[in-house]
């Protein structure tokens, strides 16, 4: 009895339940790894063991999915550094604007891969918290590894979420985005707004079609989807009459399409230095943006049987701005409309909605407000727009850094409820029952993910044997769940890392909207201002200027936004106010500096044979080795001899389409 006394001891003492609780043996399949992958992974196990070869892995597929859903090259590039750092691994990467390259073993294997933009505000979260996961050691290499097979697979989003993640369903989001952004950023009134979302509708059939069709047909999405918007906008407004605005249909109907946030994340990665992948982001998205422009200039011409210029002149100046938003009360309420359809575009899961939204309106009434009152004072130069731009993104990230402090708070009090912890404050058990109601409002409306519901049941099971072992006379001696109770335990663990702050920053970035009003400078090259126009502006360059202005002021408004939180966090936790500094703390600290700034890529770490590295057996801890000494970061100094094929030969670069 003393030594089960001693051992229910040792249980309640646990700082995790992961520390008492014996979970079956979980193996990732190697085999389903791409060819060139595979190959790599051999090489590697026989030569540094399983756990290094696999962390390799993990690290290339989260540097890969994070690549795909933001582009944020600095901030992928701080996560890889954080992995690489606790587990001493030799690699080094490239992470380009569509190409990511990834290295290990100094060089001796490299792998490459296209990497196509895709908004994903879900699997940026996703992916960050099972990498801090793995860091953190409360999951190993091989759950890690699974868990991101499953979340692929869609295991792990709601049924809403898999709705619109990808077609057919995701067709309900182009008529509503079309629509909402006609009015509530391009002067559109409601029957603009109809004839917007008939164009997205179609828009959307046409990239469902052709990527069905898939191949290299893909390329023709933007021209087809630009000519499809000028054919049915320009017939719309040559039977009605002249009736419709021309402008506000053509850019609400091509928002979609818009990689705005680019426009400003390449600025931010030119003023961090990062040069060749900052400028070639900004020429690739300016080009982007002036095909989709001039397919919906062809399309009116084809439309019409007048002058297209002429039609888009007359439209613009007749029939757009007969709303003035600043006297209607559904301004706001539109305007959370368009940002649902913009989070439904990001993939962004339904029960997190609110989140996101917060961060939008707060980012939007600020750069709303403050250009209303510049404006008056500055008729003649853009500074007005500027000092809006920069106020709303500083305030938009400021915002979200405060929401996610908060939810991390709600998440951790969640998770100590749901794993029966013994550490819980009332404040924690008070805000851990509204998230617990949360929960089963979520589920009965349909929006919440079934597990959801069943760590609500484990909730009930662990209470209960933790109940049986706290009583001597019970026999029980140690908890016993079976292989899908641990999997819940394993996406609590995840899903109480911290918020990735950039998945709800990124939706209000992109709703400040540099991409469309970039789309609007293109319509005024194609359909130039004459002196007799009323916009005419004459000895001005409007393309480039208004682009710089724009681009370059949401930039530095995320800059202003990303330090004032990190000075904050830095006097918080060297106050204490924090608690115990711990590692997390740091890295969620490096993150933020991260986001605006290029991190410090450390030199790689001597290799140990497996059989000698006891923090390669536990996938991670141990002594830090001495760093290899290399002419750069990224190339050693005897690359040419270090150099070589898994199988021999030379250097393996292959190039796989993701």
């Amino acid at each position: 009895m003393s030594n089960s006394s001693s051992h229910n001891d040792d249980i309640f003492a646990a700082t995790s339940i992961r520390d008492v609780v014996t979970f079956t043996n979980r193996t990732f399949d190697v085999e389903t790894l791409p060819k060139d992958m595979y190959r790599v992974y051999k090489k590697l196990y026989a030569e540094s063991g399983e756990n290094y070869a696999l962390t390799f892995i993990f690290a290339m597929r989260t540097a890969i999915e994070l690549h795909r859903a933001w582009h944020m090259t600095l901030l992928t590039t701080k996560i890889l550094q954080q992995i690489k750092d606790k587990f001493e691994m030799r690699m080094t990467w490239d992470l380009g604007v569509v190409r990511v390259v990834i290295r290990v073993e100094d060089g001796g294997h490299e792998l490459h891969r296209k990497v196509p933009y895709d908004y994903d505000s879900e699997y940026q979260d996703m992916y960050l918290r099972i990498a801090e996961a793995l860091i953190d050691g409360e999951i190993n290499v091989h759950e890690a590894l699974i868990y991101q097979t499953e979340a692929k697979q869609g295991v792990h989003t709601a049924k809403s979420g898999l709705f619109l993640r990808d077609f057919p369903g995701r067709l309900v989001l182009y008529p509503l985005e079309a629509a909402t952004c006609a009015v509530i950023f391009f002067s559109g009134d409601w029957a603009d707004a109809y004839v917007a979302a008939i164009c997205g509708l179609v828009s959307g059939l046409i990239e469902y079609i052709i990527g069905l069709i898939g191949g290299d047909i893909k390329i023709l999405v933007d021209i087809c989807v630009g000519i499809s918007t000028g054919i049915i906008g320009g017939l719309f407004y040559k039977l009605s009459g002249g009736q419709y605005c021309i402008s506000s249909i053509f850019l609400g109907t091509l928002y979609w399409f818009f990689y705005g946030t680019a426009f400003v994340v390449g600025i931010l990665e030119i003023i961090a230095g990062e040069l060749q992948t900052g400028v070639t982001r900004f020429i690739a998205v300016s080009v982007k943006t002036f095909v989709l422009s001039l397919g919906a200039a062809l399309g009116l011409m084809i439309a019409t049987t007048r002058s297209a210029r002429t039609v888009w002149v007359e439209s613009s100046e007749q029939q757009c701005g007969l709303i003035d938003l600043g006297e209607v009360w559904w301004r706001v309420p539109l305007y959370i409309l368009c940002s649902a359809a913009v989070l439904g575009q990001y993939r962004a899961p339904i029960v997190q909605y609110w989140r996101a939204l917060i961060v939008m309106l707060c980012a939007y009434e600020v750069q709303y407000r403050a250009f209303i009152y510049l404006e008056p004072n500055h008729n003649h130069d853009n500074l007005d727009t500027s000092a809006s731009n920069i106020a709303g993104a500083a305030s938009a990230v400021i915002s979200a850094c405060i929401l996610s402090a908060i939810v991390n708070y709600v998440r951790s009090a969640y998770k100590q409820k749901l794993l029966v912890e013994d550490n819980k404050t009332k404040i924690g058990s008070f805000v851990a029952k509204c998230m617990e109601y949360g929960t089963q409002f979520g589920s009965c409306i349909g929006i919440g993910r079934a597990s959801d519901m069943e760590k609500l049941r484990l909730k009930a099971i662990l209470k209960k044997q933790k109940k049986e072992l706290r009583d001597s006379n019970h026999a029980r001696s140690h908890y016993e769940l079976n292989r899908a109770d641990e999997n819940l335990i394993i996406e609590t663990i995840v899903g109480n890392q911290d918020l990735n702050v950039w998945s709800i920053l990124m939706p209000a970035l992109y709703q400040l909207v540099p991409g469309s009003i970039i789309a609007k400078l293109w319509f005024n090259s194609i359909f130039p201002p004459m002196p007799e126009d009323d916009k005419y502006i004459p000895g001005t360059d409007t393309v480039f200027s208004n682009l710089m202005v724009i681009s370059t002021s949401l930039a530095l408004g995320l800059i202003v936004g990303f330090v004032t939180v990190q000075a904050i966090g830095s006097i918080f936790l060297k106050t204490g106010c924090l608690g115990d500094v711990t590692d997390k703390h740091r890295r969620a600290l490096g993150r933020v500096a991260g986001m605006y700034s290029v991190p410090i890529t450390r030199e790689s770490y001597m290799k140990v044979p497996a059989e000698e590295s006891e923090a390669n057996k536990e996938n991670g801890g141990g002594e830090v080795k001495e760093p290899v000494q290399t002419n750069n970061e990224y190339f050693p100094v005897s690359l040419e001899t270090a150099t070589q094929d898994v199988e021999g030969g030379q250097n393996e670069t292959t190039t796989v389409l993701a």
